[in-house]
């Protein structure tokens, strides 16, 4: 995928500022060195200075730019605008670098894992039709990563930033705007009006008090699916359209464009809640980048709440600088819902006592504060409110979750858990797509992969848990992607095999890829075995001569003649582990 993105650079730049490229802020770039004070002192670094018009323009940096600094010339870089030149260009000077450090190699193994490459191409569309046949990969709407820009999902492999994240699921909150509407969204009348809260823990809903809106936040008003309309920030509502929350998919019809301080003090009737009316005040700490700028306010179980609300009760003119009125916010107690062992049934107020928290800018202090109160809570805590009371938190929480969205009073939403960057820059949301998926959350899948594991011998205990805490976790995984180079999906052309799917078990293709290709990296040249054709819709390689044999000859001396070289016989190599060469995966 990086290289089609380089190569999709190279185009557009070419498009958008011709041949040869001239780039905005393109000037020679003027750099000046005092000389350092003392010369004796070589602690002193020279100063370098840039000119006016390149330190207003910036360092952008280009693709044809970065191609020009690996001392390539403009009419050698117009050919790395096709994807496959990369493949062709690149291998050979990577080899003889690696000659040059003297890396013992054998390179009669080496190989290109795209379809510009017959035999591992062929390898790989054995591999997911054996998987297809086995019933291992469906197709369905998930929840994944994904990339707006490039209209697909967006595994770690395709990711600047933010490897290993996944999607985060989240509560949202149905805030309902009180009529009638206030000034600022009276343009909305006649519709039902709803700020949403996303939210990791519902079971606290029952003692809500306030609503939290960040003054200088930017929010938007927007229709969903229902006729209603939600209110957050843009980033969540973009997340919202690919959840099929919007009419049109990935698409918000923006009604009203909102900033915070607008919406402060607006009446709100919100569900679980033992208030009638509650309202938005002020919080300095919300963050537009999570969540949906728009927070829930427990004081009795959340520290940075209590810390938040006594300082708007404490402080008049911050009130009057945001037109809280006393009645909105002087009222309002925190209310036993949820009692901890050890701490009582007003956790954030105990710990805010116990740490001195006397503001809610005392970061350090709240951090113990919430250490002291979250986990024990969820553990230990027992619900003393609603139809579920009695219950340990942990196990109130799904089932308080469930009744909410079953009632309307919620929904389900997602997110990534930190920002997810891709190579080509685009900023990544979760969205709900049709795609083929390994199913690896299969309970009987999973089963049999502790069977195998409680033979292996992994010499340290710890090295036998992570495996085991990886199988706990591991669920479906998107393997289909329309974007970048590959192999194509064998019974879906359309769709490409995402790029860390089809590396689960190419260590293998390493023990039989000289018998295969001989010795070129794209397989142009065949091997031993003289198999000269790719694949079939099916899967299935032929040998290019059906009426020569094809000689297989393994180091342990097993020899099998085979008229027809076909990939889904490989399996008969793979049980084989041959002197000099371990093979990975057995099938």
């Amino acid at each position: 995928m990086p290289i089609k993105a380089c190569a999709d650079k190279l185009k557009n730049e070419l498009e958008q500022f011709g041949f040869p490229p001239v780039f905005p802020g393109d000037v020679e770039e003027r750099e000046e060195e005092e000389e350092s004070p003392d010369p004796a002192d070589p602690t002193k670094r020279a100063k370098k200075t840039k000119s006016k018009v390149a330190a207003k323009t910036g360092n952008m940096t280009y693709q044809w730019d970065i191609m020009r600094s690996l001392g390539i010339n403009d009419h050698d870089i117009r050919k790395f605008t096709d994807p496959q030149h990369w493949l062709e260009y690149f291998p050979p000077l990577a080899k003889e670098d690696l000659k040059s450090l003297g890396v013992r190699v054998d390179w009669r193994r080496s190989f290109i894992t795209t379809d510009a490459n017959p035999y591992y191409d062929s390898f790989v569309r054995w591999q997911f039709t054996k998987l297809k046949e086995r019933k291992k990969i469906k197709f369905g709407k998930r929840h994944t990563i994904f990339s707006p820009l490039e209209g697909q999902p967006s595994m770690d492999h395709d990711r600047a930033t933010g490897e290993g994240v996944g999607p985060q699921e989240y509560t949202l909150i149905k805030m309902k705007v009180v009529e009638p509407l206030p000034k600022s969204l009276s343009s909305l009348a006649g519709h039902l009006v709803f700020l949403v809260a996303a939210t990791l823990r519902p079971e606290t809903m029952y003692g809500q008090t306030n609503c939290w809106l960040h003054p200088d936040i930017n929010y938007i008003a927007f229709p969903v699916k229902t006729g209603e309309v939600f209110i957050s920030t843009t980033r969540a509502a973009l997340n919202m359209a690919y959840q099929d929350f919007t009419s049109e998919y990935g698409k918000t019809q923006v009604l009203l464009h909102l900033k915070g301080e607008e919406l402060m003090g607006v009446a709100l009737k919100a569900p679980l809640t033992s208030y009638d009316v509650i309202y938005t005040l002020p919080m300095l700490t919300i963050k537009e980048d999570k969540g949906t700028g728009v927070v829930t306010s427990v004081p009795s179980d959340a520290p940075d709440d209590y810390a938040a609300l006594r300082d708007v009760q404490k402080k008049k003119a911050l009130r009057d600088k945001f037109g809280i009125t006393n009645e909105m916010v002087l009222p309002y107690k925190p209310v036993p819902i949820i009692d901890i062992p050890g701490i009582g049934n007003l956790s954030a107020v105990t710990a805010c006592d116990q740490f001195k928290v006397s503001s809610q800018n005392d970061k350090s202090q709240l951090e113990k504060a919430k250490e002291m109160t979250y986990l024990k809570g969820f553990y230990e805590g027992v619900l003393l409110v609603g139809p579920h009371s009695g219950k340990k938190v942990q196990e109130a929480k799904k089932l308080i979750q469930g009744d909410m969205v079953a009632s309307g009073e919620a929904v389900l939403y997602q997110e990534p858990e930190r920002s997810v960057t891709t190579r080509s820059g685009d900023q990544c949301v979760v969205a709900l797509t049709n795609q083929w998926y390994l199913d690896y959350g299969e309970p009987g899948w999973k089963e049999t992969v502790r069977n195998v594991l409680k033979g292996v011998r992994t010499y340290a205990e710890e090295v036998n848990n992570n495996f085991l805490t990886t199988l706990d976790w591991l669920h479906e995984h998107a393997c289909s992607r329309v974007f970048g180079l590959g192999t194509l999906i064998p019974w879906d052309p359309k769709f490409m095999i995402e790029s860390l799917s089809d590396s689960t078990i190419y260590m293998s293709y390493y023990t039989v890829a000289y018998l295969l290709q001989g010795g070129v990296v794209n397989g142009s040249t065949p091997g031993p075995l003289g198999n000269t054709s790719r694949a079939d819709d099916s899967g299935h390689t032929k040998c290019g001569d059906t009426h020569q044999p094809c000689l297989v000859l393994l180091d342990c001396g097993i020899a099998t003649s085979l008229t027809h070289f076909d990939l889904l016989q490989m399996r008969a190599l793979f049980t084989a582990i041959v002197k000099g060469d371990l093979i990975i995966m057995l099938m």
